[in-house]
Parts: structure tokens; sequence; C-alpha cells
């Protein structure tokens, strides 16, 4: 009886630590997957506010950004 009691110890206290190497292994890939994101959306406001410069500076230069990819041609 007193090793079964050890024994289901034994197995909480691992299945403790394993919770938490998992966890911690998983909290690390979010925190890169979220510094990425927001990495990613920094870059994306940046060219947005460069595309709407140009398209006040220059509208056909915008004309030819917006449509570049479309048909093979480039810019």
């Amino acid at each position: 009886m007193l090793r079964t009691i050890f024994a289901i110890g034994l197995f909480a206290v691992l299945g403790l630590f394993a919770l938490r190497v998992v966890f911690g292994i998983f909290g690390v890939v979010f925190g890169l997957f979220a510094g990425l994101l927001f990495f990613a959306i920094k870059i994306a406001i940046i060219g947005l506010i460069i595309y709407v410069v140009i398209r006040i500076v220059s509208p056909d230069t915008a004309r030819k950004l917006r449509g570049w990819g479309e048909d093979g041609s480039e810019v």
C-alpha cells in the first residue's frame, strides 16, 4: 500500500515536470510567433505609408505599383 502511494506521488511529480517543460517550450514558440507577427505588421504599416505617399505625390507610379505582377510586366 505504501509502495502504491509512492508510485502515484512519483507519477504526479513526473507529470507536473513534463507539463512544465511542454508549456515552457510552447511559451517560447508563442513568444517567437508573436514577435514575428508584430514585425510583419510593422513592415506592412510602413509599406502602406510609403504607398500612400507615392499615391499622393505620383498617382501614375502608384497605378503601376498596384498592377505590378498581375500581367508579368516589371515596373
